[in-house]
């Protein structure tokens, strides 16, 4: 399905009925990462995956990107769709969305799933490697960051014995435009630091992070945990930065948990 939001046509999924969980992906990628949790999840709730601009079917438009005007984004969305307010699910990049979301929007948010991601921003170093893989993007295209990107993403073991899932994700990366890569990189350097947020979060927060992630280790999940009160951590063995992709069956239930308590706790 395709809206028109904010002058560019976004590209969405909309599936099931009940409480709406809302789920925002990783960069590179598309909304092709929820496929498990849209065929697990729609028969309970209203699953809603969403192509975030420079993603996928939605426009990349060229010009600047930021992580609020995502978040602006996805809260149109929810209005064309009359949707009031949502469990959001967010995965690395679209965990950094949710915290632009939630400084804007924090009425709209009934739960949040913070999803290997971090609080904390850039660091210089950092920055600057947003800076080469956007020259990179610009100078060799999509099929660079996939490079890059996919031992990042994935486990050496998945990389090693599913070549099907690595294929999948190399799909999505080198279906993007150049024009989105590289604002998103700009949006992501770009962005605040999040920590003072977390003491400020009030909704019931999951998060999420795999036993083997390095660009959101552990630790940096469990430094969310301890800040935002209330926040359950579930840590997947196994898994590494696409927690959703290689243990799905684990993450899908951690959701499906998550999302039931949520909507019990709001019909007390």
């Amino acid at each position: 399905m395709q809206a028109r939001i904010h002058n560019i046509s976004l590209a969405f999924n909309d599936q099931g009925t009940g409480v709406p969980l809302v789920f925002l992906h990783a960069f590179p990628l598309n909304r092709c990462m929820w496929v498990e949790q849209e065929q697990a999840l729609s028969s309970q709730f209203r699953v809603l995956t969403i192509d975030l601009r420079g993603h996928g079917e939605s426009d990349a438009p060229l010009w600047r990107y930021t992580l609020d005007q995502a978040a602006d984004d996805v809260i149109g969305l929810l209005d064309h769709l009359s949707i009031r307010q949502a469990v959001f699910v967010g995965l690395s990049m679209g965990g950094y969305i949710l915290f632009a979301l939630y400084r804007r929007y924090a009425d709209r948010v009934r739960g949040l799933v913070l999803s290997n991601t971090r609080a904390q921003a850039d660091t210089v170093e950092g920055k600057e490697g947003r800076f080469q893989m956007a020259q990179t993007a610009y100078k060799n295209g999509p099929s660079a960051i996939a490079d890059i990107m996919i031992p990042k993403l994935l486990s050496p073991a998945t990389i090693q014995a599913k070549p099907e899932l690595v294929g999948c994700v190399r799909a999505m990366i080198e279906g993007n435009q150049i024009s989105g890569i590289a604002g998103d990189l700009m949006a992501m350097a770009e962005r605040p630091d999040s920590v003072s947020l977390l003491g400020q979060i009030t909704c019931p927060t999951q998060i999420i992070v795999g036993e083997l992630d390095l660009p959101t280790p552990p630790s940096d999940a469990k430094l969310m945990a301890d800040r935002i009160s209330g926040a359950r951590l579930t840590i997947i063995p196994g898994a590494a930065h696409l927690s959703n992709l290689e243990r799905s069956d684990q993450f899908n239930e951690t959701i499906r948990s998550f999302a039931l308590d949520v909507t019990r706790a709001a019909s007390r």
